[in-house]
């Protein structure tokens, strides 16, 4: 595994927020890794491991996940909350430019980045995700979240993970959901497997427009003029291929892949998505 520093943040209402640092040089973009609503930093660690050293990486914690703290509000946990986070990252850092790469949630995070950070951004590569959401694939979130676990081991929970996303990932061996497992739960102190995040990330869920509040066609059509590549699974429940469509006729800046055998999201390690990763790091160069 890539080493990386721990490093944290605080945000405009307290918390204390991580981030791994991965070292790299820094005459490119950092790459700023936004991850999806139940994942956490360690989701990018084979992305981290193929390029930590050649790029940058910060892999964010959002609010509620991994080593981040919890929010006494849980009606925080909302895409513009966590991009008043990002505001606060990047003021406390004061990096150059950054190039996002945005799994789902962290792709909504990432459009919006362009509202108020357009001057930091270098590009964004949106993960299985865009301006529109499928009902269905929100239908299905719902049902998990907040509702998983405790498992008493490692394999329960990577049986549970794998009766939920076998369809989403239907080529995955045990192995690969263990490491699934263990990148999205942790061993809690009373001895039991459990989710790495906040229960409470589904009270949002129970409002009108919980997915995101707000309109993101603005959002993505405020990226024009920077690189940017969207990447779908085949079978994703999230976003349609009539949405990739309506985003690549936005103009030559939109690039798309689609990721075969897999659901909502690549896991950004199958082969087609390491390709449309170094073909997005390419045009940051260009």
């Amino acid at each position: 595994m890539a080493a990386f520093e721990d490093r944290y943040y605080w945000s405009h209402d307290g918390l204390r927020l991580h981030f791994r640092d991965y070292a790299g040089p820094d005459d490119r973009p950092i790459l700023l890794c936004i991850p999806g609503l139940t994942r956490n930093a360690r989701d990018y660690e084979g992305v981290a491991d193929r390029l930590a050293g050649r790029w940058r990486l910060w892999c964010l914690d959002l609010r509620g996940r991994g080593d981040s703290a919890y929010a006494k509000d849980p009606l925080t946990y909302a895409p513009l909350t966590y991009l008043r986070d990002v505001e606060a990252l990047i003021a406390a850092e004061k990096p150059g430019k950054i190039a996002v790469i945005g799994t789902s949630l962290g792709g909504i995070i990432a459009m919006l980045m362009a509202g108020t950070l357009k001057q930091h951004l270098a590009g964004v590569l949106l993960n299985d995700i865009g301006p529109e959401i499928m009902e269905a694939g929100l239908e299905r979130i719902r049902g998990y979240v907040g509702k998983m676990g405790p498992w008493p081991t490692w394999m329960h929970a990577a049986w549970a993970l794998r009766d939920l996303n076998a369809a989403i990932y239907p080529h995955y061996s045990m192995d690969d959901w263990l490491r699934m497992a263990k990148r999205t739960c942790y061993l809690h102190s009373n001895g039991r497997i459990v989710p790495d995040y906040d229960p409470n990330l589904a009270v949002p869920f129970k409002l009108p427009n919980g997915s995101a509040g707000v309109d993101l066609w603005p959002a993505f059509d405020a990226l024009a003029g920077l690189p940017v590549t969207v990447v779908r699974g085949e079978t994703s429940d999230i976003l349609s291929v009539e949405t990739l469509d309506r985003m690549l006729a936005r103009g030559p800046h939109v690039t798309g892949v689609t990721v075969p055998g897999v659901g909502h999201a690549p896991s950004l390690e199958e082969e087609d998505s390491r390709a449309a990763i170094d073909a997005f790091l390419a045009r940051l160069l260009a």
